[in-house]
């Protein structure tokens, strides 16, 4: 049965951020991920985890202005110290909650230019080396055109084609089943082919990106998918609810309190 992380960027927003373990916690949900902590000190965001007996299944690395529409810089070539800088600065983070994998996004530009492409090469491998010291994975995703124009990882081949190349055991796929739908469609295969390689999964509706309770995909066959390909990660909701979070969780009723 898939372990579920409700994503505390997009959900329990009827709360302010720090009070949404116990909100996710009296929900159901054993675990959580959401988009940045660094608002917060990682102290006081580990003893609200902790408190609220949660497991962290993820969190984004920083991704540089986000106001101003950055979305990380990992294939920007003139912002590798920042890129550098920025595995620094999550690392409190991740002591402090006890989490096992980082998503390092890549930045808005083109995958048609050489040196992004090379950028972007150099920053996985180097931040994947720097975390496996300290026994985290670095996962990368795959984000869909229309939500983040010019993103400069579009393409959930190019992402495994790098994966494999690199060989890196602690680097791995972030595979979005909301973004592979809008990209590429045939999830199901995808995740066949792709499995060996995923190291955290995120769903929600499509096109909407709402609850995983309808439109386009048959979620309750995608979730039985996962048990019969033996996935063990987790899976994030990473969702935007249409109303009150607690308000749109009857699909998540049957598997509510599943351990991680």
């Amino acid at each position: 049965m898939p372990r579920f992380a409700a994503n505390l960027s997009m959900m329990f927003n009827e709360v302010p951020f720090l009070d949404r373990f116990e909100a996710a916690a009296k929900a159901g949900f054993t675990a959580v991920e959401f988009l940045f902590p660094y608002d917060h000190p990682a102290a006081e965001v580990g003893k609200r985890l902790k408190d609220a007996g949660l497991t962290q299944a993820l969190f984004n690395l920083p991704p540089g202005d986000w106001n101003a529409g950055e979305k990380g810089f990992a294939a920007l070539p003139d912002r590798f110290a920042d890129l550098q800088a920025s595995l620094k600065t999550a690392l409190p983070y991740a002591e402090a909650t006890g989490v096992k994998r980082l998503h390092l996004m890549a930045g808005i530009a083109s995958r048609s230019d050489p040196g992004a492409v090379a950028a972007f090469r150099k920053s996985v491998a180097y931040a994947a080396e720097f975390f496996a010291a300290f026994g985290l994975d670095v996962v990368i995703e795959p984000i869909n055109p229309r939500n983040v124009p010019g993103y400069f990882l579009n393409d959930f081949i190019f992402a495994r084609d790098l994966i494999n190349e690199l060989k890196m055991p602690n680097l791995k796929l972030q595979f979005d089943i909301y973004h592979c739908q809008i990209i590429h469609g045939d999830v199901t295969m995808r995740l066949r082919e792709m499995v060996p390689i995923i190291g955290h999964i995120q769903i929600a509706s499509i096109p909407s990106r709402n609850e995983p309770d309808g439109e386009e995909l048959n979620y309750p066959f995608l979730f039985d998918e996962l048990d019969r390909l033996g996935y063990g990660g987790f899976v994030g909701c990473e969702y935007n609810p249409r109303g009150k979070t607690t308000d749109g969780l009857a699909w998540f009723k049957p598997y509510a309190g599943v351990k991680p």
